[in-house]
């Protein structure tokens, strides 16, 4: 026999779908709560004048609410099968920029349990916890729920392999250091008891110059022009958002061999303009023009147009690629996503500049933070790419994004 909520949980759903929808919790009365969890629910979004969606996927999650066990041994199962169920979305429904009745139902159905889970069993469960925190966040529910303490991993950027040009550069140096320290050692006594001379002569009369005349303005211009390079500075260090980025599904009608470059190849790609879109791909060694043909890509379409060996590109193909990088595959998304629409992050919004300057380097300062999770869902700093089809994805399971 199925498990049915208890009193006190169907009391928090109210209470949490009243506030965000929003709604007097009084509507429902008290001999009320004897109703199971979806007459509930449909009472309430009748009420709320916000009409009421009765879909599959919404009633499927109402329904794991009413049955979800009180048993904390019970329970952490099923939260490990949410857990499962997260791992390739931002939320339940929808693309999370505005909370679905269904996230706050399910989000209130297992908070008590989630709080008093051990740490070594939460640790089993970073997309809950996720998600969990990106709606206490995102939804004000007053003193509802205990806030749940999430620790968010430090992002620590790959280190550059030193190249074959820099170790060159770095020996040139030490050489140049070399010969400076011989000279200096093998100057003429001489020489180098004038030269002494010559700084003691020039600090005294230095100090005697100072003592007739001292600008007063010189400490307050040294400090003046400490604050904005110190301000350029913190400028410059700042991290840009991924929101700047026009990412955008596309699907690829035309590809070919590029006429002057080997390892490079050419796609005609719709994103849903009047005018097909041509990008230059690095891809010839890892795909052929018939592999990319009719497939579906993540590009990103606001970076500055120029060309590569002669060719125009207007944008560049998002692909993952292993530690090596000797697998490399463009990101897919999903049969679902609409050819042309923008791609998402849950949590974070903004408007994408209308062309990335380079100057700015701020698509450099954003791909470290770009890679695929131990399911293939594409992440920005483990957030997932979104469609309205579900998340991008790729076969290459932990790889980096570019």
């Amino acid at each position: 026999m199925a498990a049915t909520a208890s009193v006190g949980r169907k009391k928090l759903i109210v209470s949490a779908l009243c506030k965000h929808l929003p709604l007097n919790p009084n509507v429902i009365p008290a001999d009320g709560l004897e109703s199971d969890v979806k007459s509930l629910y449909l009472n309430i979004s009748k009420a709320s004048g916000h009409g009421c969606n009765e879909s599959d996927e919404v009633m499927k999650w109402v329904a794991f609410a009413e049955a979800f066990p009180e048993t904390p041994e019970a329970s952490f199962e099923v939260l490990k099968g949410l857990n499962d169920e997260l791992s390739g979305k931002s939320v339940l429904l929808g693309n999370g920029l505005k909370l679905s009745e269904a996230d706050i139902i399910v989000f209130s159905a297992v908070h008590s349990s989630l709080n008093t889970l051990s740490e070594t069993n939460r640790e089993q469960l970073p997309h809950v916890l996720r998600w969990m925190d990106y709606i206490q966040h995102k939804e004000d529910f007053g003193d509802l729920f205990e806030k749940i303490l999430v620790r968010v991993p430090e992002f620590e950027p790959p280190i550059a392999k030193p190249t074959a040009a820099t170790e060159a550069d770095s020996k040139e140096s030490k050489a140049k250091k070399t010969e400076q320290s011989t000279k200096k050692a093998n100057k003429p006594e001489t020489e180098a008891s004038a030269d002494k001379s010559s700084k003691v002569e020039e600090k005294v009369t230095g100090d005697k110059d100072a003592t007739k005349k001292k600008p007063t303005g010189d400490k307050d211009a040294a400090r003046g022009n400490t604050k904005p390079a110190q301000t350029e500075a913190s400028e410059k260090d700042k991290e840009p958002s991924v929101s700047l980025l026009n990412i955008q599904v596309g699907l690829i009608r035309k590809a070919w061999k590029h006429p002057s470059a080997d390892s490079l190849l050419v796609e005609e790609i719709d994103v849903g303009d009047a005018k097909l879109r041509q990008v230059v791909s690095g891809l010839a060694k890892f795909c052929s023009p018939e592999d990319l043909t009719n497939r579906r890509v993540v590009l990103i379409t606001n970076v500055k147009p120029g060309k590569l060996r002669d060719v125009v590109s207007e944008g560049l193909v998002l692909c993952a690629s292993n530690e090596d990088h000797t697998v490399v595959e463009p990101l897919l998304p999903p049969e679902g996503a609409k050819i042309g629409e923008r791609v998402s992050f849950a949590g974070i919004e903004g408007k994408p500049e209308d062309v990335l300057n380079p100057k700015k380097k701020q698509l450099e300062k954003i791909t470290p933070n770009l890679f695929t999770g131990e399911n293939g869902v594409a992440t920005f700093k483990g957030i997932p790419f979104m469609t309205s089809g579900g998340p991008c994805t790729s076969s290459i399971l932990n790889g980096t994004i570019k």
